[in-house]
């Protein structure tokens, strides 16, 4: 029974090991997960899988949204004053997050830009931020610029949500067969309900009848059985759908 504990000690280690290397993590993980399997394993979980994991995401989101209603100006104002008393990489990171998130879209430029020419200048979340505050500003060949690069070097990485970034900026950029491409393979890859809403979007938008028809089949059977929260949290892709459809 031990050489059967260790075993499977061995292949959760295995697992999140794979998960490190696909995702670009530094190889000292690799070191910690095989020296130490359980512990090891029980850290990678807490420190790195379980925050980038669509459940707690999820979560965070739905915190995000009610603090937000609450207090608006909360998330930029915390992060303004922690970049100004100590202006770490790290603190300029979640100060451009935060001006992102509010809509102030020229500073999150501004700050995202000075992260990447940082010590985080390679880090695949800087540059999904980046990308992501480009695109908000209208500068969407700029933000395929930084994401074509980081989807072939990792593809790993969030590949649902690079993928429709990238879809999305394509899309701005007058490119509809490449949108066309990350949307399909994004919701292929996950099924999720943005995914499937972007699918349908770029299929209505460019005559693509019986994929769209597909999809709203899809997404209208999903939709009878989400929570009232999940259908406030995607209220305004849902209602760019509704839209969409009844124009088309």
């Amino acid at each position: 029974m031990p050489i059967l504990g260790l075993g499977l000690h061995l292949i959760v280690a295995l697992f999140f090991a794979v998960h490190a290397v696909r995702t670009g993590r530094q190889m000292v993980w690799l070191l910690i997960l095989f020296s130490f399997p359980l512990l090891g394993s029980i850290v990678y979980f807490a420190a790195v899988f379980l925050p980038h994991s669509r459940l707690e995401r999820q979560a965070r989101m739905a915190g995000n949204a009610l603090q937000k209603k609450l207090d608006p100006g909360r998330d930029v104002r915390e992060a303004r004053q922690a970049f100004d008393l100590t202006p770490t990489a790290h603190n300029q990171m979640r100060l451009a997050g935060a001006l992102l998130e509010a809509g102030q879209t020229a500073e999150a430029v501004a700050q995202y830009d000075a992260c990447l020419q940082g010590p985080f200048a390679g880090d695949a979340e800087v540059i999904l931020g980046a990308a992501r505050a480009r695109l908000a500003h209208g500068q969407a060949a700029a933000a395929i610029a930084l994401l074509l690069p980081l989807q072939t070097r990792q593809p790993g990485f969030r590949p649902e949500e690079v993928g429709l970034v990238l879809g999305r900026a394509y899309s701005a950029c007058g490119q509809r067969a490449e949108a066309g491409e990350q949307f399909i393979a994004a919701a292929e890859r996950s099924s999720s309900i943005e995914a499937r809403v972007e699918l349908a979007l770029w299929a209505l938008a460019n005559g693509q009848a019986a994929v769209a028809q597909r999809e709203i089949t899809e997404i209208s059977h999903a939709r009878k059985h989400m929570t009232k929260y999940t259908l406030d949290l995607h209220k305004d892709l849902l209602r760019r759908l509704d839209a969409a459809a009844a124009a088309g």
